[in-house]
């Protein structure tokens, strides 16, 4: 449960601040620490899904668990400053069996803890731990309401697995009298499962979700187009031009509130600019080495902002984001 101090506001102050004030003078100023961070409990993933790094197996970086005595150690130095703990990066959060015990963890320093799950791992014992834990926030991807359609995308998943581990939690969230977490069906709006959005709807009402969210799906192969682009413009990150080629909807402008406000930590340690960087491209630092203070402020973080300032569009990770900068644009 999220605890709000008079030092976590003084920091979102800080940090707020200095990015409008790197926006007006175009050179990158950073005051306070990351208020959200995210931290990958495991890069391993039961499901194959066809855009994802660890569905495909394609990472070139390390592979593993997040220890618990390093996630301890990161915690202690940074729940002063957090609002927000999101578990999740690459990979099933559940798989990595000390998950349930670093969210409690976390949950107990007051910091507002998030996870995403494909939902595979929600049995009664896991749903009730989750309820137990404190957790905030859980989402839950189901991109169909029908077992064919659903496993178009989720290769080698089952729904009515799925759908009973959101069941289960539900019932414990009831049994225990808590309000959280928060749930939400997740549905990645693809050409194969767009005509079941409304059934998505009607799932989350039957089951008792909390919220459904409609996700635009990132296609790495989507220039010359791809069967996953969705047919329905809304939900589409890609425009069909005149050539018909495809290219990104949106215009990259040079700022990125999330390099001022939040970053990524794998597994091992390293410290990344966001969760666009998949396979850690961009290592901003290792904070099995150093604290994250001094990553935050030295000159490859300070490099990476600088660049931001001169042409997101010359940075790979940038060029297929629809994030970053679409609040605060």
């Amino acid at each position: 449960m999220l605890l709000v101090t008079p030092r976590k506001i003084w920091n979102a102050a800080k940090v707020l601040s200095s990015y409008y004030l790197t926006r007006l003078l175009q050179r990158p100023i950073q005051w306070g620490l990351p208020f959200t961070l995210s931290i990958e409990p495991t890069t391993a993933c039961n499901l194959r899904c066809p855009e994802c790094p660890s569905g495909l197996r394609a990472f070139t970086r390390p592979t593993g668990n997040l220890r618990p005595d390093f996630f301890r150690r990161t915690i202690d130095d940074l729940y002063r400053d957090l609002y927000f703990l999101i578990f999740y990066f690459q990979g099933e959060p559940y798989i990595n069996p000390e998950f349930l015990n670093m969210v409690k963890y976390a949950s107990k320093r007051g910091i507002y803890t998030i996870t995403s799950t494909n939902g595979h791992f929600l049995s009664e014992e896991n749903a009730r731990q989750t309820v137990e834990s404190g957790l905030d926030r859980l989402i839950i991807s189901v991109d169909g309401s029908t077992q064919e359609v659903y496993e178009q995308y989720r290769k080698s998943g089952k729904l009515e697995i799925v759908l009973q581990g959101a069941r289960n939690v539900v019932k414990w969230k009831k049994q225990l009298g808590s309000k959280t977490p928060h749930l939400i069906f997740q549905f990645l709006v693809v050409r194969p499962n767009e005509h079941q959005i409304p059934d998505i709807y009607r799932l989350a009402r039957e089951i008792g979700i909390d919220e459904v969210k409609l996700k635009t799906a990132q296609i790495y192969d989507y220039a010359q187009g791809n069967p996953l682009i969705p047919s329905i413009d809304q939900y589409s990150r890609y425009r069909q031009t005149e050539d018909g080629s495809y290219r990104i909807k949106n215009r990259l402008l040079n700022h990125c509130w999330k390099l001022w406000h939040a970053c990524v930590i794998t597994w091992d340690g390293m410290v990344v600019p966001c969760c666009f960087d998949k396979d850690a491209k961009y290592r901003m630092g290792n904070l099995q080495e150093q604290s994250l203070r001094e990553v935050w402020q030295q000159k490859p973080y300070q490099d990476f902002r600088k660049n931001i300032l001169k042409g997101r569009d010359q940075i790979d990770i940038c060029t297929n984001c629809t994030e970053g900068c679409k609040v605060w644009a």
